[in-house]
């Protein structure tokens, strides 16, 4: 059974698709699609979602590369949800101003912002920025370090080899939270798992392939970790992120969802290696231990639940944004998420998991 420390939270990610890469989708502009998450973070507030994350990409097929700015257009507007990057590109960015950025917009937000730190999964922030992917690792630890230190203390001293030292300065403005929240986020590296539990962060696993049970052992080694470093694993939260779609038939959903995750799929796969991406894969990954949280409400938050039961989590992040789906359908997803599936995950789990 869950940890029942830490209540069930639902939410959105996003990486602000706007290309037009299925053949029956619309051109969106950068300028529009981030005018359509602000709507799409305040509907979220309204129908009752806890979390919603921005991941920073640098493509010409997402928009969200400044995610604390999204975040913070639409903080004023929105009064419970938390805000979050999903993930921050924080190898090739520097820890001083993503600390500030995040400050900021928990101010704003009065104290609803969240820093979700990776090393992303592509590598256009690392030229972009001016650093060599030969130092992948090791930027990561180093400015992982250093967020940490200026989240905890409002003077800062620090030295690494891949940015200028810091001599007991000042780093303002200060957060609203007392720590921050940072969470690790991983691909499912069984080091981050470990490095996320030896320092007592919460950690966020991206699902997307697979059976989600497949991360059990990491979990288990993230606990394990915390453990033995001194943290208590019940007070640190799991999250996972996956690809899902809500519509009021589950045979709907899958019609809509399908042509814009092969389009998206199978631009990304062309530039991996991978096999062409098929409705068979699709209908594979969706069925009740796949990966793709696609269907009609009940059916979502049955999947939703058994992800809970088999990993633990306390977080879910559903990704709906893919290969540029239509704003009126993202909308609805959301709302189906907020109103129907949310209520129906958190009956259940009240009733599977009775307090102590």
């Amino acid at each position: 059974m869950a940890d029942e420390t830490i209540d069930m939270e639902i939410g959105i990610s996003t990486f602000l698709e706007a290309s037009p890469n299925s053949p029956i989708g619309k051109a969106v502009s950068h300028a529009e699609r981030l005018r359509q998450a602000v709507e799409e973070i305040v509907l979220a507030d309204q129908v009752g979602l806890d979390v919603y994350g921005v991941g920073e990409h640098h493509r010409p097929d997402y928009a969200g590369s400044a995610p604390a700015v999204v975040l913070a257009a639409a903080a004023a507007m929105t009064k419970r949800i938390r805000l979050t990057s999903a993930v921050t590109v924080l190898s090739s960015d520097d820890p001083v101003r993503v600390y500030q950025a995040f400050s900021t917009l928990d101010a704003i937000s009065s104290g609803r912002a969240e820093i979700m730190a990776g090393r992303g999964s592509f590598i256009e922030s690392f030229p972009l920025f001016g650093y060599k992917l030969d130092d992948y690792d090791e930027l990561f630890e180093e400015k992982l370090e250093l967020l940490l230190a200026i989240r905890s203390s409002e003077k800062v001293s620090w030295r690494g080899g891949h940015r200028p030292a810091i001599n007991n300065l000042g780093v303002y403005p200060r957060s609203v939270q007392n720590p921050l929240p940072v969470w690790i986020a991983s691909g499912g590296n069984p080091e981050s798992a470990v490095r996320a539990g030896v320092l007592g962060l919460p950690i966020a696993f991206a699902i997307i392939g697979g059976m989600p049970e497949r991360f059990a052992p990491l979990v288990d080694l993230y606990k394990r970790a915390a453990a033995k470093a001194g943290h208590d694993p019940a007070k640190l939260p799991i999250a996972t992120h996956s690809h899902g779609f809500i519509a009021d038939s589950s045979e709907q959903a899958a019609d809509l969802f399908f042509p814009y995750t092969q389009a998206q799929m199978n631009v990304i796969g062309r530039e991996r290696g991978w096999p062409p991406y098929t409705r068979e894969t699709f209908d594979s990954a969706r069925s009740l231990r796949g990966a793709l949280y696609v269907g009609d409400p009940e059916y979502v938050a049955e999947k939703i639940v058994l992800l809970r039961q088999n990993l633990g989590v306390n977080r879910f992040f559903m990704h709906i944004d893919v290969g540029a789906m239509p704003h009126r359908e993202i909308m609805r997803a959301i709302e189906l998420l907020g109103t129907k599936v949310a209520p129906i995950v958190r009956k259940e789990l009240a009733r599977i998991e009775p307090k102590q």
